[in-house]
């Protein structure tokens, strides 16, 4: 078996995908914007500062032979973000948009693939919105199309969303996933149709696929990995304290913001809450009110944010749609149990009042509850959190890395 990987901007899961595949023997090439690796001159240049959100695109230097790389896009993108010309990122539209950044590379793979089967690949592994190309051109080579949907199927999002427009309409702006044109979601579908096999994260992102108006290919349920466990993590008592609460994740109602900032102000004089996440939108006067009143961090490294991890209390995530929650095993993975979700991984590898707690999405009640209890019996935050790092050092990164490999193998 012989893959060709693609991911355009890359991130923890395509990582261990690749060394997983390349491990394996499997890695015919790997393909994203920007790469970053040791002594290259990304590498150094991400040393200075107002670059040093190139250090998310690093990679294993075991990894360089193989990779393929198409940067000038995305580079154009970042530089649009920090200098805040927005209509050239504008969803969709914008030039430099993510969009603009997934379809470039995609087409760079079609292109790649002409005569992949006369190099002996078997088959390309593409994500959500950056496959469509690729498995046309595959398709023509009888190659095999494997598919790996990240977030949950549209359809499904739109049914479990679109009430939040009446339930936060202050918020509903900050809901852009319901923005996608037709065009884009009819694309999305046809990626779909086109994949011979199918992978999730979660349950949850396999049950949301039982909305597709159609048959479809095998799903593969395998989930994400942890990070490596934390050797040192203190607690301190909370006796009387307010609770350190922590978010992690985009500023959107997808991520359950609005039921965060309502409990958190019903119990301000019970908890602190850190809101760590970019906002989706600067025009949303709830938003930017409700970050006024908490400490807010648009952005950090990966490694602060482990860090961060270790000096608050709970992680709290209260999503309406996620496929995973890569925040939820980051967190347990450091000691500090999580408050989410039955619509994220929470139910696959959370145990309710043993190594974290389960919320149903949108009942505010039951997430006030929920940190209520802990306010008043903060022992269990301790308790729990050695719980939760039980949890994740048994699906390490090559716990997935094993399991994806056997499936795509398969």
């Amino acid at each position: 078996m012989k893959v060709v990987l693609s991911h355009p901007t890359s991130n923890e899961f395509n990582r261990s995908a690749a060394n997983g595949l390349l491990e394996a023997q499997f890695l015919s090439e790997f393909h994203t914007a920007i790469a970053v690796f040791p002594g290259t001159l990304l590498s150094t240049i991400s040393q200075f500062k107002p670059l040093k959100e190139l250090k998310r695109r690093s990679f294993d230097p075991a990894l360089q032979a193989m990779t393929k790389t198409s940067p000038w896009v995305e580079l154009a993108r970042q530089v649009a973000m920090k200098t805040g010309f927005s209509g050239l990122i504008r969803h969709e539209k914008g030039l430099f948009s993510v969009d603009a950044v997934y379809k470039n590379l995609d087409r760079k793979v079609a292109s790649s693939l002409k005569n992949a089967g006369r190099r002996g690949v078997t088959a390309v592994y593409a994500y959500e919105d950056g496959a469509i190309n690729s498995f046309i051109a595959a398709k023509k080579q009888n190659i095999q199309c494997l598919y790996d949907l990240p977030i949950g199927y549209w359809r499904a999002a739109k049914r479990m969303l679109e009430p939040e427009k009446e339930r936060w309409p202050q918020w509903a702006s900050t809901l852009s996933g319901l923005t996608d044109s037709e065009e884009k979601l009819m694309l999305k579908d046809e990626e779909l149709r086109l994949a011979d096999k199918i992978f999730v994260g979660s349950n949850f992102t396999a049950t949301t696929l039982r909305d597709f108006p159609g048959e479809l290919a095998p799903v593969e349920v395998i989930p994400y990995g942890f990070p490596p466990v934390c050797q040192k993590r203190e607690y301190t008592s909370r006796a009387n304290k307010p609770l350190r609460l922590l978010f992690v994740g985009g500023l959107s109602q997808r991520k359950g913001i609005a039921d965060l900032f309502a409990v958190a102000d019903r119990l301000k004089n019970h908890v602190e809450l850190t809101v760590v996440g970019f906002k989706s939108t600067e025009h949303c006067e709830a938003l930017n009110s409700a970050l006024g009143r908490h400490k807010w961090i648009p952005s950090l490294p990966h490694q602060e944010i482990l860090e961060l991890m270790k000096q608050n209390d709970v992680l709290i995530f209260p999503s309406l749609f996620e496929g995973f929650g890569l925040v939820i095993t980051e967190a347990m993975s450091q000691g500090m149990p999580v408050i989410t979700t039955e619509r994220t991984i929470g139910p696959d590898l959370i145990r309710h009042n043993e190594n974290g707690w389960l919320v149903n999405a949108g009942d505010t009640d039951q997430l006030q509850e929920a940190i209520e209890q802990l306010f008043y019996h903060p022992e269990c935050i301790e308790e729990a959190g050695r719980e939760a790092m039980k949890t994740a050092a048994e699906r390490t990164w090559d716990v997935y890395q094993k399991e994806l490999v056997a499936a795509i193998g398969n």
